[in-house]
């Protein structure tokens, strides 16, 4: 087993990020947290009627799905905030033009 030659007997650093970490474990939170909100929500509405939508991508291809009388609505926020997803992830994806005019 190789180690560095200034690491310490003791010494272990983790091969991902602690930041990495916390941001899975927020986004499942956050998931969590909206999933137990739609639930009471819908248990305590006096109608009984629930409405969604989303879009699942396979590789290029996307799923799209909805039930409820408002899904159409759901349907197309859930599409644009999918476009504005790829259009951010492509945006943060390029790396910075080094070369000076």
């Amino acid at each position: 087993m190789a180690t560095h030659p200034t690491a310490k007997s003791g010494d272990y650093e983790p091969d991902t990020p602690p930041r990495f970490l916390t941001l899975l474990i927020l986004g499942f939170s956050i998931m969590i947290l909206g999933l137990i909100l739609v639930t009471v929500a819908t248990a305590l509405s006096q109608d009984g009627s629930t409405s969604f939508g989303g879009i699942i991508f396979i590789g290029p291809l996307p799923i799209v799905f909805g039930a409820g009388p408002g899904a159409q609505w759901l349907i197309l926020f859930a599409a644009i905030l999918t476009v504005l997803s790829v259009i951010t992830f492509l945006a943060l994806r390029r790396k910075p033009d080094n070369t000076k005019v």
